[in-house]
């Protein structure tokens, strides 16, 4: 590819042109997903961190500085999506148990939610699920799909008769239009 088309869809990108955001996802896609899919081993993993690491290049545009190759930028931030990734399973699967017989730790997989943990899952996921409603009817179903049916990209393809990077764009669209809504939704519930 020219240097001077993707330079030019990268400033159309940056005026918010969907089109250039389409072009640079479709060019850059393999090249992200299978630096991820080598790392993770886990091909869903390995989407999910590849649509995180696009949404965040768009969101962050503006400050790609072009001295640096565009892929090199992508694959930076898909190395810090994965590494985050990483940090907050393990913080958030594991607890330390003391065996006070043999003065050692252990980390044991934590499976039980509290009564409490319970609860507050339930009003998460209603309140998720009540901003959802707020998307555009084909956002919701993409995301329902996707994260609800843990169905794959492909099989979310077939079922919409979309091609698939057609998926993907409108998957990465509704998670930054859902974003949005929940930080909206934050800052008007803070006392």
């Amino acid at each position: 590819m020219p240097v001077e088309s993707l330079e030019n869809n990268i400033s159309l990108a940056i005026k918010g042109d969907q089109t250039a955001f389409t072009f640079l996802l479709n060019h850059f896609w393999n090249e992200v997903f299978n630096f991820i899919l080598k790392r993770t081993g886990n091909e869903a993993d390995a989407e999910d961190i590849t649509i995180e690491t696009f949404a965040k290049a768009f969101d962050k545009l503006i400050s790609y500085n072009d001295t640096f190759a565009f892929n090199t930028w992508l694959i930076a931030i898909a190395k810090n999506v994965h590494i985050d990734l990483i940090r907050k399973r393990k913080n958030s699967r594991f607890i330390e148990i003391n065996d006070d017989e043999n003065q050692y730790y252990n980390n044991i997989a934590d499976e039980t939610p509290s009564i409490e943990d319970e609860l507050i899952r339930k009003q998460n996921l209603n309140t998720l699920l009540n901003l959802i409603k707020l998307l555009k009817p084909h956002y919701q179903e993409v995301i329902q799909l996707r994260y609800f049916q843990e169905l794959s990209y492909n099989e979310i393809a077939e079922i919409l008769e979309e091609p698939l990077n057609n998926v993907k764009i409108k998957l990465l669209r509704a998670r930054k239009l859902l974003m949005e809504i929940i930080m909206n939704y934050r800052n008007s519930n803070v006392d």
